[in-house]
């Protein structure tokens, strides 16, 4: 069994190449979570023949630098699986991450995105998660995105939200209710999975991070529609029959619409700058890419429907195991 894990701030995802097996672990760094248990867990149970790794969980403020943060993921990494490959930005697999370390910063997409480009060789790749979205155009199989997150945001390349970890009040300044225009209130009150779950498009089990208070949780605050609708209430400084359950969900449908506005805005850019017609989505927010494609006139094949959902909720740790397998049988 060859394996690709996909190690992130939040999420650390488990693929095999084959797809047979695939796990998504809540795993949040800053929180002091156990990584090398759970690899050590994994490499139990599944005992790999080669396991492939792409990294963004070096961004995470549990780190004072983004290279501390690399360089703990790749020592734990390396304690459960000694023989561990990397995949850098530049697309080659490197046992040792030494030398120029910043190679290796954020190349998650860089495995979902080359393995997208052996599939469809002209399109524009779009992985939405809990957090981030990355939008990678590809042309004749080769991805063309730069290679940082800073050079990404700003070329439409990365928006730095998510359908699950963002927090609403750091998107919306304002919400409008009829004619009146209220101001936001800048705490974090809710997050963009209070928003999804209440107008139906995740689960209470898609939720898979804390709400944004674990008190409130612990008090009953908890990953349901009754819950979300308190929480986004709250963003204006309301309780649910105060705002009124109409406004509620309208408060949640302009969250989406601002998440949409910004995703068009990205799509059309790059769609226009690299003459690119299709895309290919994965990530619990496929369904915010078939709006917006439909939005746009282009074409749109989603991930879950050609390798699965669980291989869509984890793309990156599917692609870099398939990556490396191909690698290890051309020898």
């Amino acid at each position: 069994m060859i394996l690709g894990i996909d190690i992130g701030g939040a999420n650390t995802k488990i693929v095999s190449s084959d797809g047979g097996f695939t796990e998504l672990h809540y795993l949040p760094l800053w929180k002091g979570s156990n990584l090398l248990s759970l690899l050590i867990d994994i490499k139990e149970r599944t005992n790999p023949s080669a396991v492939g790794v792409v990294m963004t969980g070096e961004l995470s403020d549990a780190f004072e630098s983004k290279d501390e943060g690399i360089r703990y993921i790749y020592e734990v990494v390396n304690e459960a699986f000694s023989e561990a490959q990397y995949l850098s930005v530049d697309s080659s697999f490197e046992r040792d991450i030494g030398g120029d370390i910043s190679r290796f910063f954020a190349a998650n997409w860089v495995a979902s995105s080359s393995y997208v480009g052996s599939l469809k060789k002209d399109a524009i790749f779009v992985d939405i998660g809990s957090t981030t979205t990355d939008l990678i155009p590809i042309s004749d199989g080769v991805p063309l995105a730069e290679k940082t997150d800073f050079e990404r945001l700003k070329s439409n390349e990365l928006i730095y939200s998510g359908v699950l970890r963002t927090n609403i009040a750091s998107m919306l300044h304002e919400f409008k209710f009829g004619s009146e225009v209220c101001k936001s209130s800048s705490e974090l009150f809710a997050i963009t999975a209070d928003a999804y779950l209440v107008l139906g498009n995740i689960t209470s089990e898609d939720y898979t991070c804390e709400v944004p208070d674990w008190y409130a949780y612990e008090e009953g605050f908890g990953k349901d529609s009754d819950s979300a609708m308190k929480r986004l209430a709250r963003v204006v400084c309301c309780d649910p029959d105060e705002l009124g359950e109409a406004n509620v969900i309208d408060l949640a449908k302009q969250v989406r619409k601002r998440q949409m506005d910004d995703l068009t805005t990205s799509l059309s850019e790059l769609k226009d700058r690299f003459d690119l017609t299709d895309v290919v989505a994965c990530g619990l927010g496929e369904f915010l890419v078939e709006e917006a494609t439909s939005i746009l006139g282009m074409g749109c094949t989603l991930i879950s429907k050609s390798h699965g959902r669980c291989i869509s909720l984890s793309f990156p740790a599917y692609s870099v195991a398939g990556l490396l397998e191909k690698k290890l049988s051309e020898g």
